[in-house]
């Protein structure tokens, strides 16, 4: 039997069925969820990763873009490069010393879905504007935007529209 994850009328609850319900009957082990907010759980991690996207590769970048101290911006880049989101690349300008760059790694860069998705709930419910900042896809200068899709390619509208299974070990 199939274990479900489903969402209720009310768009906001979800529902569990087969294996996971009653929800008091299982643990959240292994969460994804979990393990990533282990990755990015601060402030400080999430605008080191922004300005690697808006295209940041030197520490003096990092630092002075997000306005985090050095030692700060040293350790989340640490952090982020140990976890894999960023790789250091070594540069060298003309009559300096070699040092690193930080770029992107595949990992790092499919979070942008993450990021994109957590600047649009900003821009929503924190800022009455709708922020400074708007993201467009350079084919047809529409706005860029989060959506939930499944593997068919539907547009996924809601909560109601989810039902989840329970992954089994191969």
């Amino acid at each position: 039997m199939l274990s479900q994850l489903c969402l209720t009328d009310m768009d906001t609850v979800i529902r569990m069925t087969g294996e996971l319900e009653p929800r008091a009957s299982w643990q959240a082990t292994r969460c994804s969820l979990a393990k990533a907010a282990d990755v990015v759980h601060t402030r400080s991690a999430l605008l080191v990763l922004r300005e690697a996207f808006y295209g940041a590769t030197r520490f003096e970048d990092f630092a002075a873009r997000t306005g985090l101290s050095e030692p700060v911006t040293a350790a989340r880049l640490r952090d982020l490069t140990d976890a894999g989101l960023l790789r250091r690349e070594p540069y060298r300008d003309p009559g300096a010393r070699t040092r690193d760059g930080y770029a992107l790694t595949a990992m790092g860069a499919d979070f942008l879905p993450a990021m994109v998705a957590l600047m649009q709930w900003g821009d929503r419910w924190l800022q009455p504007d709708g922020g400074p900042i708007e993201l467009r896809h350079d084919g047809c200068d529409e706005p860029v935007t989060a959506e939930l899709r499944c593997a068919q390619g539907h547009q996924v509208a809601g909560l109601s529209a989810v039902r989840r299974h329970r992954r089994t070990a191969d």
